[in-house]
């Protein structure tokens, strides 16, 4: 039996069902508190926030059937996805993840609703889950709209297809390809009754990536879809399931709106090289990671994103904060380093724990621009 601290022990005579529920305070006091479980939102239209700063929700809106999603700390998965429609119609739903405003619902201190034409930026990093026993899309979505409406629906989504499964596909037509955020792209354009709809289509799938909304916002105006003095209401990523779905995860979700710059001047993207060197251990690793401006301008307030491998995670960083602690994240400067210089560099660390075989992130991006590695 435990032994009371000293200053518990009963005095002379003290019942011994005393002395039991003092043992249990003194228990409960000095016991660690259990983590936060993860929340699970089976209401049709129900949400919560994640990280502080973005909305996790169900958006059950095709089907009667049961639908329940489970936020994490760094996305969500969908852990019951019952009832199929059929696949030459509207999915089930779109249980999703977004900064911005959907439906009067705005992600905590967001930038968003913001004119296009002050948006020097908006990187954005995912990762996702897949699974084979269902029929989806695995669907960036970006909103954009005249005025700087936070209620309804827009007056033109963008849809990233970054993957497809199943005899099902974009509305409309396909209008052609295109090389968009370094990628190609099958180009479908139509409507569906609400609002316009212009859809990239992925040849294969993508698993995790890093790009720059505003390379799929600038596309989309100049295939007159949308105007420079519109508003980018909201961006969103999920899935679109049309039967099954269960199991479908976004692993992480990052979103940035940068505004006061445009691109090449200060505070927006400039050309990048990055060089990622690494010291190797047993479960362990370092990465020191250097980014060169390579650009005429400088580049302000500064963010780095890329995708850590699958079984990575940082433990601690130094020269720049790093979130989430795995999956798609972003590093971004510091009061100190804020600043690349043309022809400059900045350079940042940390440390790293790993679970598999050891590999270095695909690709990196500056402000939302592609770097080159050295």
């Amino acid at each position: 039996m435990r032994r009371l601290p000293h200053r518990l022990r009963a005095p002379r005579g003290l019942s011994a069902a005393l002395l039991t529920i003092l043992a249990v305070v003194a228990a409960l006091m000095t016991a660690t508190p259990p983590a936060q479980a993860d929340t699970t939102i089976c209401e049709t239209y129900g949400s919560t926030t994640i990280q502080g700063r973005y909305v996790v929700q169900n958006n059950r809106w095709g089907s009667s059937a049961t639908q329940c999603v489970t936020a994490t700390d760094t996305g969500f998965r969908l852990t019951r996805a019952d009832g199929s429609v059929p696949t030459n119609g509207a999915p089930k739903s779109y249980p999703s993840v977004f900064n911005g405003c959907h439906y009067t619902n705005c992600s905590p201190g967001t930038a968003l609703p913001a004119r296009i034409s002050s948006i020097s930026g908006a990187p954005s990093s995912i990762s996702y889950g897949y699974v084979g026993d269902a029929v989806y899309n695995a669907s960036y979505d970006i909103w954009l709209d005249p005025t700087p409406r936070t209620d309804g629906v827009n007056r033109t989504e963008i849809m990233i297809w970054l993957n497809k499964v199943g005899p099902i596909q974009p509305i409309g037509t396909q209008v052609g390809t295109a090389t968009v955020a370094g990628r190609s792209w099958q180009v479908w354009s139509g409507g569906n009754g609400t609002n316009d709809v212009l859809s990239f289509v992925a040849p294969s799938a993508i698993s995790s990536w890093s790009f720059d909304v505003m390379d799929f916002v600038r596309e989309t105006v100049a295939r007159g879809m949308a105007g420079s003095d519109w508003y980018l209401t909201s961006v969103q990523a999920g899935f679109e399931p049309w039967q099954n779905g269960a199991g479908l995860a976004v692993n992480s979700f990052s979103s940035t709106i940068n505004t006061g710059g445009t691109p090449g001047e200060p505070g927006g993207p400039a050309a990048c090289t990055v060089s990622y060197a690494t010291n190797v251990w047993q479960d362990g690793f370092t990465a020191n990671v250097t980014v060169k401006n390579e650009g005429s301008s400088a580049v302000d307030d500064w963010d780095l994103a890329f995708t850590l491998p699958s079984g990575q995670r940082v433990t601690h960083a130094w020269n720049a904060s790093v979130a989430p602690s795995s999956g798609a994240v972003t590093a971004s400067a510091l009061s100190s380093n804020a600043r690349i210089a043309p022809g400059g560099s900045q350079s940042f660390g940390f440390q790293g724990s790993y679970s598999g075989a050891f590999a270095q992130p695909a690709g990196f991006s500056l402000n939302g621009t592609a770097c080159r590695t050295a």
